[in-house]
């Protein structure tokens, strides 16, 4: 896995929020059966600066926890369109080979306050964020309460699995 993050925000957790972010997105891309090496960008930002994202990419006029940006189509939840390796260039990194999974966006400050707010660490919302995230970038979703049963049982399990409890 390429990992890329970008840090926009000088809040940070007590934690080492790389080393975290690596080991809970290989959980995830476990589970889920990847069949590529991935590549992937983790930004971490404020509330200001996903605000601005939100709206204008979203038109939500307003901060969130994280925003997910998937580069793949998938026809459905974790499979992967037919065309996908006869299409390289439009989904895979050609020098490296690596599967250009998108952008995972996460508002350290927003983290910080679910985490106060739902009564567990920093440590364990971010990894549930990333989860949330990694989940919508392999194309699940919670429009509907049948996805929103099958996204939230993928992301205890994930993080049961990482050993990651409230």
């Amino acid at each position: 896995m390429n990992l890329v993050i970008e840090k926009e925000t000088d809040d940070s957790f007590d934690f080492d929020y790389e080393e975290a972010a690596k080991s809970i997105i290989d959980q995830a891309l476990d589970y889920l059966n990847c069949p590529y090496e991935v590549q992937l960008n983790l930004t971490l930002t404020d509330n200001e600066g996903i605000h601005a994202i939100n709206k204008e990419y979203r038109q939500i006029d307003r901060p969130t926890d994280v925003l997910s940006f998937p580069l793949v189509d998938y026809p459905e939840p974790n499979v992967f369109p037919e065309s996908i390796e006869d299409d390289a260039e439009d989904y895979f990194d050609l020098d490296t080979g690596e599967l250009m999974l998108g952008d995972i966006i996460i508002s350290v400050e927003k983290c910080k306050e679910q985490a106060k707010e739902y009564g567990h660490s920093e440590l364990r919302e971010y990894s549930f964020l990333i989860v949330h995230s990694m989940l919508h970038l392999f194309g699940y979703d919670h429009m509907e309460d049948d996805e929103r049963t099958v996204m939230e049982e993928k992301q205890r399990e994930i993080l049961d699995k990482a050993g990651i409890t409230r």
